[in-house]
């Protein structure tokens, strides 16, 4: 009876899971701050791909960890470069059973760590990143991405890569917004799953998490340019937000469950201290009756596996 009436449901295909692929590894690299994610070489990231969209996931967004950076992160835009290069791989290897997203930023190409390009003052220069993004969307769309996800929060930056897409013949591919990305203090796991080289903070360009009627406007914003998605990040800790945004959207609805959010989990887990599965569960749960149509989370494949 209470399957019967439960008014939320969580399915595999509403899960997109991300994953690490890093130049030159020989064998996959563990996260230590994330239990159980891995820097993958290039054939683990096929294998775990394979495994994920077997389980049922709904979609995959790499990021590639580049073995060299420099301040243009000329890497993201290299057809040789390691994103481009697994995504290749992976389009080459699941065709369109699923749909493969890429990470559309600069910081793990930097050598400064920050999403952009920086002026001579040293902050982040938006027109200039614009540019470096279109090229990236570009690439990206060559590569075989299905659908890209700009993270860097650079003011216009879905138009310009809908311009990019379109004027390349690429009207095909979907735009994967983050809307409303805050300066959060639950990063901190992702920047050693990406060797991030950040000093400092992204605080000029992130949104302040003071602020919930600002993540409307970006919404606004993205959609009128373009955007066939859009996303909040984190999740767990704007939840508010999400059921905000879901109200308000007319087109479907992101949640990035975040790395320090996943990290908490296991690490209460592997104290003993919560019952793992239940946990992921009701953690995935919520956000999906916030209102999230889609959840980006590490624990996709696995919760995929659990759910089928």
């Amino acid at each position: 009876m209470r399957r019967l009436v439960s008014e939320t449901t969580l399915r595999p295909r509403q899960l997109i899971l991300p994953m690490f692929v890093a130049e030159g590894a020989e064998a996959p690299r563990p996260i230590g701050s994330m239990p159980g994610v891995l820097q993958h070489t290039r054939e683990s990231l096929r294998k775990a791909a394979v495994d994920a969209v077997r389980a049922g996931v709904g979609g995959l967004m790499l990021f590639g960890v580049p073995a060299t950076r420099d301040a243009r992160g000329s890497g993201a835009t290299d057809e040789n470069g390691i994103l481009n290069v697994a995504l290749r791989d992976l389009r080459a290897e699941l065709g369109d059973d699923t749909v493969l997203m890429a990470d559309t930023c600069l910081d793990e190409f930097t050598d400064h760590g920050h999403c952009g390009v920086l002026d001579a003052a040293g902050g982040v220069d938006n027109d200039a990143t614009l540019d470096r993004y279109a090229d990236m969307a570009r690439a990206q769309a060559e590569a075989g991405a299905h659908m890209l996800g700009p993270s860097g929060m650079m003011d216009g930056q879905v138009g310009v890569l809908r311009r990019a897409l379109d004027d390349a013949g690429r009207t095909d591919v979907g735009i994967l917004a983050y809307s409303a990305k805050y300066a959060s203090a639950f990063y901190g796991p992702f920047r050693e799953a990406v060797d991030s080289q950040l000093q400092g903070d992204r605080n000029t360009y992130q949104q302040d998490p003071a602020n919930a009627r600002e993540a409307l406007r970006e919404v606004e914003l993205d959609v009128a340019e373009g955007a066939d998605a859009v996303m909040i990040k984190p999740a767990m800790t704007y939840l508010d937000v999400v059921r905000a945004v879901a109200e308000n959207s007319p087109v479907p609805v992101a949640a990035y469950n975040i790395s320090g959010e996943y990290s908490m989990v296991e690490a209460a887990a592997e104290k003993g201290w919560i019952d793992r599965e239940r946990t992921v569960l009701e953690t995935l749960t919520s956000i999906r009756r916030a209102g999230a149509d889609l959840i980006l989370t590490y624990w996709a494949a696995e919760a995929a596996a659990w759910l089928d």
